[in-house]
């Protein structure tokens, strides 16, 4: 005689929100949002949007507790802040990245790219910013010769060698250098200056940049150092490979991505720095290839001559606009080259 086995459904699993449920929730926190602002004479959007965060949050936490329990609504309360963090983070970037493109666009072509300010006044249409691109690839160029191997070597010493005293002076001075304001270095490079009876440049100009270059190198290429395993220097090392020859054939292959990324920030953070370049380059309406003689223009310094000097004139504004677009464009190339080149270094792993 057969029995048959009725399977009943398990009790531990209780009531659940549909997977819509937060969409709907944030669709009616929004519609409230909108309809209470201008009822209490908000009219601001910003303030629509968080008021319509926080009831978002609210909403989430009071339908959650009544439908799946005080301990599951926690979880989806701590999802729905990170949710509105995630948000708040990207709307600004995004509201920045889009008026940048819409007004930048309107005067961005080839002859803009091509052409100087030259005999262009501030307040007429024309000109270009051929100049700008000039003194900021020279600038950025040489300030990345001069802070990239400096701060790698430094991360090196401290990850592989540092020890002792000097490794924590070295480790004190490069977190006092990350604070340093960047018209702090423009004013040290131009105190030499003028000890040295030396005029501006190009090149004075990048001192101070690779200043502030070279902390936020040691500090990404040495967080990338301390990331590689220990197993693959003890494996070389136990073959009998030096130390110097395992750093650059097992520790350097394995870190390359993560130091060209960190030496991309670098660039980006220094690509946009106006005070140094003011001090020390100066500007020049005319194109100047040699960075080592006479004053010089850049992208950040030329956006603001363009903005200060316009007189509400809407051709200079137009230019501001364009030559910032150029150079969020700028950076954002040199980031995809640092991941291409990452990507083309990086040890390739057998299946």
């Amino acid at each position: 005689m057969s029995t048959t086995t009725v399977q009943h459904p398990s009790t531990l699993q209780g009531a659940r929100l549909p997977k819509w449920s937060p969409w709907a929730i944030a669709a009616g926190s929004l519609a409230v949002s909108v309809g209470l602002g201008p009822a209490v004479g908000i009219d601001s959007q910003v303030q629509w949007g968080l008021i319509a965060a926080v009831l978002f949050v609210l909403g989430t936490y009071v339908i959650a507790t009544r439908v799946e329990g005080r301990r599951q609504a926690k979880d989806r309360v701590a999802t729905s802040l990170v949710w509105v963090a995630f948000l708040l983070a990207v709307v600004p970037l995004v509201s920045l990245v889009w008026t940048t493109v819409s007004r930048g666009v309107k005067v961005l072509d080839g002859y803009f790219l091509s052409h100087s300010m030259g005999v262009v006044a501030d307040t007429e249409p024309g000109g270009g910013i051929y100049h700008a691109i000039i003194g900021t690839v020279e600038q950025v160029g040489i300030a990345t010769l001069i802070a990239a191997p400096i701060g790698v070597l430094t991360a090196i010493y401290l990850v592989e060698y540092g020890r002792g005293h000097l490794a924590r002076a070295v480790t004190f001075f490069v977190d006092v250098m990350t604070g340093i304001p960047s018209i702090v270095a423009g004013l040290f490079i131009l105190s030499l200056l003028l000890i040295f009876d030396l005029g501006f440049s190009g090149f004075a100009g990048a001192l101070a940049l690779a200043i502030l270059m070279m902390p936020v190198v040691v500090r990404s290429t040495e967080e990338m150092l301390k990331l590689v395993p220990n197993e693959l220097r003890e494996a070389s090392l136990a073959l009998g490979v030096p130390k110097w020859r395992t750093i650059l054939k097992v520790v350097l292959p394995t870190a390359v991505g993560g130091i060209a990324t960190g030496v991309m920030l670098a660039v980006a953070r220094i690509a946009g720095e106006t005070a140094p370049v003011l001090l020390l380059v100066f500007g020049n309406p005319f194109i100047n290839n040699d960075p080592f003689e006479g004053a010089q223009a850049s992208l950040p310094l030329y956006v603001y001559q363009q903005y200060a000097n316009s007189a509400g004139s809407e051709p200079a504004y137009d230019r501001a606009w364009a030559a910032a677009l150029t150079l969020i464009a700028f950076v954002m190339i040199l980031n995809l080259a640092a991941r291409g080149i990452a990507r083309w270094k990086a040890p390739k792993t057998g299946r």
